[in-house]
């Protein structure tokens, strides 16, 4: 099977937040900014491309955050794909910002969030966001900020709400608050830390979004990788995705590149079927 004969729909769908119909291979925009998700991209033609490309493979889900950049991966989306196809969901994110020299920082004042939502909408090009995640960075408890997101929702400025970088605790009282379409933490075939929380979003509806599905800016090496890509004919990187995929589902992935060619090997992914032996490979050497 070559990597033209696939699309994202092969990994079958998920209903976000119960009435937004996502593949399940999506596409995470952050590595279309320059290094360290700073500055512009190297190639702006072809982060370009790789919008219109994964569009063109069936991607209907794709992440970004205004403090990419910061702008830059949304000025791209909006550049490349604006007017947006019917269907295609994107999924933003608030809670932090950039200072002149790169650094992440929080921004978790109410009127930091609501001027976070209004520039989303804005550099998107949208009347209302599809989906907005709250971006813990530091705080114990973010009940208050996630009621600030609640409130611009009851607006109609925001669809559906999320968390990222949050434990079960915090999940917990925002759920008490409105309830959370997706959970966006850092979660591998080799960092398995969220696998009860990863669990409990599925028994729960809530789709469970990883970030850092290959590693993030240190790539996952396995031999189990290695040694389950080899009876596949496939590579350790479409193999940590296909696990992902496997694992729960309510797990949707968004790995991110800023090559066409690297897209369409993660999309080919979800035509991989794995093994009972391969998870058992993976399990014990992942």
């Amino acid at each position: 099977m070559t990597n033209d004969d696939i699309t994202a729909t092969a990994a079958g769908h998920w209903d976000l937040g119960g009435d937004l119909r996502v593949n399940r291979i999506g596409y995470g925009a952050m590595q279309l900014a320059g290094p360290g998700v700073f500055g512009p991209p190297a190639d702006r033609a072809e982060a370009i491309a790789v919008l219109r490309r994964a569009v063109e493979l069936g991607v209907n889900h794709i992440d970004t955050s205004d403090y990419y950049g910061p702008y830059v991966t949304n000025e791209l989306i909006k550049e490349a794909l604006h007017p947006y196809p019917e269907g295609l969901v994107i999924v933003t994110k608030v809670g932090g910002r950039r200072d002149e020299t790169g650094n992440w920082l929080s921004a978790f004042t109410p009127d930091e969030l609501r001027q976070a939502v209004h520039d989303n909408l804005d550099r998107l090009g949208l009347d209302r966001l599809d989906v907005v995640n709250l971006r813990r960075f530091n705080e114990d408890s973010i009940a208050e900020e996630f009621a600030v997101l609640a409130e611009l929702r009851e607006q109609g400025l925001i669809h559906h709400l999320g968390v990222s970088n949050v434990e079960a605790g915090q999940l917990a009282e925002c759920r008490a608050v409105a309830p959370v379409a997706c959970l966006q933490n850092l979660y591998n075939v080799t960092a398995r830390q969220d696998d009860a929380l990863v669990d409990e979003c599925a028994r729960q509806g809530i789709a469970y979004v990883p970030f850092f599905p290959l590693g993030g800016f240190t790539p996952i090496q396995a031999h189990a990788l290695e040694k389950v890509a080899s009876r596949h004919g496939a590579t350790s990187r479409q193999v940590a995705l296909t696990w992902l995929l496997r694992r729960s589902p309510a797990i949707l992935i968004i790995p991110g590149t800023s090559s066409v060619r690297h897209l369409e090997d993660n999309v080919a992914a979800g035509a991989i079927a794995l093994t009972e032996d391969d998870l058992a490979d993976l399990d014990t050497n992942g």
